[in-house]
């Protein structure tokens, strides 16, 4: 089986409100196309982890990041491929996550986590970012 190396970002702020908020971004192409999802990409040739998810950030939403700790790396099965997506805490540095890539992003809170249709791969870290916010 073909196994897909992506990174993700799970970008933290915090709102008006002083809670805590969690950046989640809806695919808007390929097979997956609607659904949820931490945002970032794959890594090319030669790239860190946390370089990938740097120029992904960049590109998909032309914002500039810092990248944090790692959180867990999944390792999921989908029907024609195995993904492996390293994901990590990030903060915005500069920029105002302008969406070129996706349908559409939402900001959500620790109890907000659950209002959106999360792809499989992703939805195996909710529980563990909930319990970090």
């Amino acid at each position: 089986m073909k196994v897909v190396r992506v990174v993700a970002a799970v970008i933290k702020a915090t709102n008006e409100s002083g809670q805590p908020i969690i950046f989640a971004t809806q695919r808007g192409y390929g097979d997956l196309k609607g659904g949820w999802e931490f945002p970032g990409g794959k890594i090319e040739a030669g790239e860190t982890p946390q370089e990938a998810l740097k120029r992904e950030i960049m590109e998909e939403l032309d914002t500039e990041i810092e990248v944090g700790e790692l959180i867990h790396t999944i390792e999921y099965d989908y029907p024609t491929f195995h993904l492996s997506m390293d994901c990590f805490w990030s903060e915005i540095v500069k920029g105002d996550l302008v969406l070129k890539e996706h349908e559409a992003a939402r900001w959500l809170t620790k109890e907000q986590l659950d209002e959106v249709d999360w792809l499989p791969a992703d939805i195996t870290l909710i529980d563990q970012v909930r319990k970090s916010l």
